[in-house]
Order: C-alpha cells, then sequence, then structure tokens
C-alpha cells in the first residue's frame, strides 16, 4: 500500500517520542491501521454486491488465471458475516479455500436490522439443516466474523448445533463481551455483546458433551475487542484453541491471505488430537 511506504520517514521520530519497544508496537499499529482504512474502502465498494443472498450452485466455480489444488474431503463449509455486514466480506476468503480444495463453500446473510442473537442463531440451524439436506452432508464447518461467530457458537451451545458443526472457527468474536463503542448500547444486539449480557452469561454456562472443535482467531491490533483477549474462547467443557494474530486489525482477519490460509489448514484437521499453531504472524 502507498500509505505503508511513507512509515519509515517517521520512524526515527517514533523511536524518539517511544523508545524500543513502544517504538515498535506504534508502527505495528500505525501499518495495522492504514492497512484497516484501505480493507474498509475496498469493502464498501464491494458491500452493494452482497446485499442478495447468493444462489445456490452444485459447485462453486474457480476464478479464471487460479489454480486449484484437488479436491479435499470435507464438509460443507457456511461463511457467516458480522454485525451490519453482509456476504461481500469473505471474497477473499472463499476464494483461497475453494482454490485449496474445499468442493462446497456457502456464504449466509442474516437482516441488518437482526435484534437478537437468539433469533439469528435459530435462523441459522434452519439454514444449516437445508444446506446438510441439500449436500447430503451429515455435519458442516462454519466460519464467523465477529457477530457471526458469537450467533454460530450460540447455535452450536445453546440450541443443538453441535450435531451438525464439526469445527466452528470464529475471527474476531467477542467470546466474553466487548465493551467497545458505549454510545452503541441503543442497539439491543450490541448490549448482547456486552459483558454480563443474558447472551454472554448463557455461553458461560456448562456445557458437558459439546462435540464441536471451536478454534478462535483473536489479534492483538483488534481496536473492536475491548479488553483484546474477548476474542478468545475458553470454556471449561469446550474443546477451544486460540489462535493469536499478530499486525493486523478486525477487518482484516477474514481478508488476509495468511488467515485465510491458516483457516484453510484449521479446517483439514481431521482428527480431534491435532492442534494448529498457537500463533500467526503477517506483518
Amino acid at each position: 500500500m502507498r500509505v505503508t511506504g511513507v512509515l519509515p520517514l517517521f520512524l526515527p521520530l517514533c523511536r524518539r517520542v517511544w523508545p524500543g519497544r513502544l517504538a515498535g508496537i506504534s508502527m505495528a499499529l500505525l501499518k495495522a491501521t492504514a492497512l484497516e482504512a484501505a480493507i474498509l474502502t475496498g469493502h464498501l465498494l464491494l458491500y452493494p454486491t452482497g446485499l442478495a443472498q447468493e444462489r445456490r450452485s452444485a459447485a462453486l466455480p474457480v476464478p479464471d488465471g487460479t489454480t486449484r489444488l484437488p479436491v479435499r474431503p470435507g464438509p460443507p463449509v457456511v461463511l457467516l458475516h458480522g454485525f451490519i455486514d453482509n456476504r461481500s466480506v469473505f471474497v477473499l476468503l472463499r476464494r483461497s479455500l475453494v482454490q485449496h480444495g474445499r468442493q462446497r463453500v456457502e456464504s449466509l446473510n442474516y437482516s441488518p436490522l437482526t435484534c437478537d442473537i437468539r433469533a439469528a442463531a435459530e435462523l441459522l440451524g434452519r439454514h444449516i439443516e437445508e444446506v446438510c439436506a441439500r449436500t447430503e452432508s451429515d455435519r458442516i464447518d462454519i466460519v464467523g466474523h465477529s457477530l457471526g461467530g458469537l450467533i454460530a457458537r450460540y447455535y452450536v451451545q445453546c440450541l443443538g448445533g453441535d450435531l451438525r458443526v464439526r469445527t466452528l472457527v470464529t475471527l474476531g468474536t467477542p467470546h466474553s463481551g466487548t465493551r467497545v463503542a458505549p454510545l452503541a448500547d441503543a442497539h439491543p444486539i450490541v448490549r448482547q455483546m456486552r459483558p454480563g449480557s443474558e447472551v454472554i452469561e448463557e455461553l458461560a454456562r456448562p456445557a458437558p458433551g459439546c462435540r464441536t472443535r471451536f478454534v478462535s482467531f483473536w489479534s492483538d491490533l483488534d481496536h473492536v475487542m475491548v479488553p483484546l483477549e474477548a476474542a478468545r474462547l475458553d470454556h471449561p467443557d469446550l474443546d477451544a484453541h486460540n489462535v493469536r494474530v499478530t499486525g493486523i486489525g478486525h477487518l482484516a482477519l477474514p481478508v488476509h491471505p495468511a488467515v485465510a490460509a491458516r483457516i484453510g489448514e484449521v479446517l483439514d484437521i481431521a482428527h480431534p488430537a491435532e492442534r494448529p499453531a498457537d500463533g500467526l504472524t503477517v506483518a
């Protein structure tokens, strides 16, 4: 990006103002912020293309000029977007998954007027049943960004979705609630994402025997998670693994190619005892 090309010019000043490690952190934050701004601009341009539900087809086509790896065995993958967003956020991630051998990748839109995580989880459950019937699959994988991950977790943990979901990958999801933007509390679904809300308390309850494997990607520069560790999933009854991503922010999690590649690796893990690597540095 052209913005990051001028950043080294300010490095001496940063070192003078913030000595040692703090200067490095400041530079990383500046680069991540510039990347977030660029991604937001691009996503606003793509947003209209994702307003309608996608058409269901036998298989997603491979984009021209790309090399597709051999087809990998595995269940269908459902992508679930975040708050006030739509399926266009997954353009690059789904292309990566298809290119690396995923036969079936689908994106689900839920209404931007959604005001209740529980209701959205029920709708997700009906969609999952439709996907399983159409693809003749017993189980599926889900990748959820931000609020999408919380909706999917509620479906798995509270509505019996662990019968259908093999692996749930979350990207910047406020598993323990986030305190960001307190003025947004006028929206009921934002209140449900706060620490101590009824939904967050329900998800903290015992969940013995849950059959779904969880992998949570959280970023050390995620401005939407307050605190940052809110995007970690720590629950004594869940098979949960946390992957710390270093160098990018909230909007970059479903977009960055290194994260997409790691998601593909996570979904390729067939045996429950296998664990993905703990960290991912992308900058």
